[in-house]
């Protein structure tokens, strides 16, 4: 019945395609962009639904998810670090785009700024977990300290007291206070995963691989001088040659950047050489360029990367006769997984044909017009709701996520905003001294994939 529905569902988008695509061909390339630039300012407003009605008056925390099953409607009233920076980039983003004006971005960003300034931290960084009504620590899946999630809250954060400079001073203060040096390991130069309160003790584990969403964290680390410049250097491009658990065997040679010693090595497919990310998923590869000036700076490296990994995600969907693009982590009807585009990774996510929307809007500034017909295909597998998208669809059975992730959610409002107001994000990150200081970091270095 599965594979009848994906036989069926195949054929009518190929009939679709076949009466629309002359028309939108016929298109001049400014009406292509004017239409895109307009449906992308509705999904915007209809995203930031979700953070207008699932953040809690009080405290300005954003629920985690929002899920619907058999026609009843749950609300998951935790948050993370993560989820704060996002919510706080959101309403940026939200006046950017015009959905709501200063007096509100100033209004929401201020509650919540005053609750995160009363919330119990450790060395100033905060804890994976808080419930939204009272902002007190939710201890059911444990006490942890994440350098990941902590680097994306103090993204928001710069962002915010950049957009806003009446909330400098506050927003400067927290990020100072989270002192990264306590999860930097300075025999190994990289940064620890986190650190576990029960266990009194940081995980085994290090953020060794570069091409994740994590070197945010690295990069304010350094930008704080909390870290040394070094660290940016002794993280994998790919895992070194002798390493031979990995996808593949790197082609590479030897680079020398500040002192350090690089392996600037790469991986093949269908002939494309690319540094890969861990996992081979999309948030791996394009979120940290939210904020950082990759696509800008990095023309050599970072940037270049980013292009690469969007052009092969789309052809690997093809490859795999998949009709819309887009493989990262999201909500499934059983829960959270992680997908990809199996070869980007060192040790691949899987794919199973699930699609998820906010994938689509990190490629925006890579693919443009490729979003737009994926914006249309996503579309008619009925996964467009109030909130805007929901988080995934499997693409081969129709089946449809009925869910909306606040971290998904913020991806997609920050991408928008950086399309369409040309990488303002990015900007205000990249003006304070933190997103300024490391910049020589992005801009010398060349990865051996032109």
């Amino acid at each position: 019945m599965k594979k009848k529905f994906a036989l069926v569902l195949t054929f009518l988008l190929l009939v679709n395609a076949a009466i629309t695509t002359p028309v939108f061909a016929a298109t001049p390339p400014k009406g292509k962009e004017m239409a895109l630039s307009k449906q992308l300012k509705a999904i915007s407003k209809q995203t930031y639904r979700y953070f207008e009605e699932f953040t809690d008056k009080q405290t300005g925390l954003t629920a985690d998810a929002v899920r619907w099953s058999d026609g009843k409607r749950n609300i998951q009233a935790h948050t993370s670090p993560t989820n704060i920076g996002m919510y706080m980039m959101s309403v940026v983003s939200a006046e950017e785009l015009g959905h709501i004006d200063h007096q509100q971005a100033l209004n929401n960003l201020q509650k919540t700024i005053q609750t995160l300034k009363n919330m119990e931290t450790w060395n100033g960084l905060y804890y994976n977990w808080y419930y939204t009504e009272d902002a007190t620590l939710m201890t059911d899946w444990g006490q942890f300290i994440s350098t990941v999630d902590n680097g994306w809250l103090s993204a928001g954060l710069i962002v915010a007291g950049q957009a806003y400079p009446e909330l400098y001073e506050e927003t400067n203060t927290i990020v100072e206070n989270m002192d990264y040096s306590t999860l930097y390991d300075p025999e190994v130069g990289q940064m620890r995963g986190g650190y576990d309160v029960d266990a009194g003790s940081l995980t085994a584990h290090h953020y060794g691989a570069f091409y994740t969403e994590p070197r945010v964290a690295s990069y304010i680390s350094i930008g704080k001088g909390d870290v040394p410049k070094e660290h940016w250097w002794k993280m994998y491009r790919t895992m070194p040659e002798s390493w031979d658990w990995q996808a593949q065997i790197p082609q590479g040679h030897m680079e020398t950047y500040d002192g350090v010693e690089v392996f600037e090595g790469h991986y093949r497919y269908n002939d494309e050489k690319y540094v890969p990310s861990w996992g081979g998923s999309m948030f791996e590869a394009l979120m940290p360029s939210l904020v950082m000036k990759e696509k800008e700076l990095g023309t050599q490296a970072l940037g270049l990367n980013n292009q690469r990994h969007v052009d092969l995600q789309i052809n690997y969907a093809a490859e795999q006769g998949y009709p819309a693009w887009g493989m990262s982590p999201a909500a499934t009807p059983e829960g959270y997984s992680e997908f990809a585009a199996t070869p980007l990774g060192m040790d691949g996510y899987k794919s199973d044909g699930t699609i998820t929307p906010h994938a689509t809007f990190l490629a925006l500034e890579y693919a443009p017009m490729e979003a737009f017909q994926n914006i249309q295909t996503l579309k008619s597998f009925d996964a467009y709701g109030k909130y805007g998208f929901l988080d995934s669809v499997n693409v081969e059975t129709g089946e449809v996520t009925k869910a909306y992730l606040a971290l998904d959610q913020g991806m997609t409002m920050a991408a928008i905003a950086n399309y369409l107001k040309d990488g303002i994000l990015r900007d205000y990150f990249h003006q304070d001294d933190i997103g300024k200081n490391p910049e020589d970091l992005l801009i010398k270095e060349k990865f051996s994939i032109d």
